[in-house]
């Protein structure tokens, strides 16, 4: 135009221009996009990139590796999402674009979809193919538990085990069950438990709760360190219509924790009576079979062939009743010794229990979650639960070894 005198400037400079322009615009700055993800990628950074379509106009998007590392789902070609982020221009390629920061699915949870996803990735893997299951120990005589070491759930579980197979030891990993700490913290108790000589069965319990709060059992780590346990897991998560993922991948899928204690032990009281069937029913079987012989040995003798040999067939008779009294008083002894060493086992058995340990004097000390064992680990103030043979009672530290009062605990 004449007279006027137009001011050039660079690309860069132009793009800058916009991008300020775009950047201070606040509503573009917390900004929901609701379309269909297409060119979905995960670049090996972390990063992702895809674009977001509708029927008319399309947008490139980028979420940083930052916040796809806390995503719960995996997006995909196709899928519909609600997308929160900021727009921003990209100078290098000249073109704006969406720095997501929140992807959620329409149509399905997002802790859904990451369920189904994960389910269906694993299974395509082997990982609950059936032939690979373990079988469990008929008569387990060290049993290891991956739990919380104050819920409910512990406690059921311990009671179902040494009532019906006081025999074992039970052997307790502590392990966060719920919130973004859990699923490391189940993984590394699986672990200890595995370093453990001994250890035949480990059971993973946890009660009931939502979707979220099973989460960590839901988790890809759990469920491949269960996998890659050499021992048989009986997973115990949840109440009977709760599942999750560890439930596919274990070798045994428990209703609830004490359904697990059921499936984990035998029932000694089953197991005394079934021994003694088994005695008698061995009586019987031996005493008839001795009758039978009887039988045929007295025809055999009312034969004619040796009605001539009365006294041979006589003597035979008389051998045949000495035996049969022998038999029949040895069988009653053993049956005898049988059942006297079973009521000594049943009472040796009632001494090993956890419970009469603590009936004779002895007592758990704990600090919040915490087994205390060692005295230098507490100091001045410390509130204490002590788990006595009848009932619980809280204590507070007043001094410690070393100090002029030697007095320890006060309740």
């Amino acid at each position: 135009m004449h007279g006027i005198e137009l001011v050039s400037v660079t690309v860069s400079q132009l793009t800058a221009k916009i991008k300020r322009r775009l950047e201070s615009d606040l509503l573009l700055q917390d900004v929901l996009v609701r379309g269909e993800v297409s060119n979905y990628k995960r670049h090996s950074s972390g990063h992702l990139y895809f674009t977001l379509k509708d029927q008319t106009a399309s947008l490139r998007c980028v979420m940083f590796r930052s916040y796809a590392g806390k995503l719960p789902f995996e997006p995909e070609d196709g899928a519909e999402i609600l997308a929160r982020g900021r727009i921003s221009l990209y100078e290098q390629g000249g073109q704006y674009q969406l720095y997501a920061y929140e992807l959620v699915p329409l149509g399905q949870g997002a802790l859904a979809l990451a369920f189904e996803q994960l389910k269906s990735k694993l299974a395509r893997e082997g990982l609950f193919a059936q032939e690979r299951k373990k079988p469990l120990p008929l008569f387990p005589k060290r049993i290891g538990i991956v739990s919380s070491p104050t819920g409910a759930a512990i406690r059921d579980l311990i009671s179902v085990i040494t009532r019906r197979w006081p025999v074992a030891r039970l052997l307790l990993a502590p392990a966060l069950v719920q919130g973004p700490l859990a699923a490391p913290s189940i993984v590394r108790a699986l672990g200890l438990l595995q370093e453990q000589g001994g250890v035949e069965l480990i059971i993973i319990a946890r009660g009931g709760g939502s979707l979220e709060d099973l989460w960590p059992f839901n988790e890809e780590s759990v469920a491949r360190a269960i996998y890659a346990c050499p021992l048989p897991v009986i997973s115990a998560v949840g109440h009977e219509v709760d599942f999750t993922i560890a439930d596919f991948v274990a070798d045994l899928r428990a209703p609830t924790p004490s359904a697990a204690g059921e499936l984990a032990a035998p029932d000694i009281t089953e197991l005394r009576a079934k021994l003694r069937d088994a005695y008698a029913r061995l009586g019987y079987g031996l005493a008839g079979k001795v009758r039978f012989a009887k039988k045929r040995l007295a025809a055999a003798a009312s034969a004619r062939i040796f009605r001539r040999k009365e006294e041979l067939a006589a003597q035979k008779q008389l051998r045949t009743d000495e035996l049969a009294r022998a038999l029949e008083q040895a069988m009653g002894e053993k049956i005898k010794n049988a059942d006297h060493s079973l009521k000594m086992f049943s009472a040796a058995l009632t001494q090993l229990s956890p419970l009469k340990t603590l009936s004779r004097g002895y007592s758990i000390c704990r600090r919040d979650d915490e087994v205390i064992t060692d005295a230098s680990k507490l100091k001045v103030g410390d509130a204490l639960e002590l788990i006595l043979g009848q009932g619980r009672a809280n204590c507070t530290v007043e001094s410690l070894p070393g100090d002029i009062d030697r007095k320890s605990l006060k309740d």
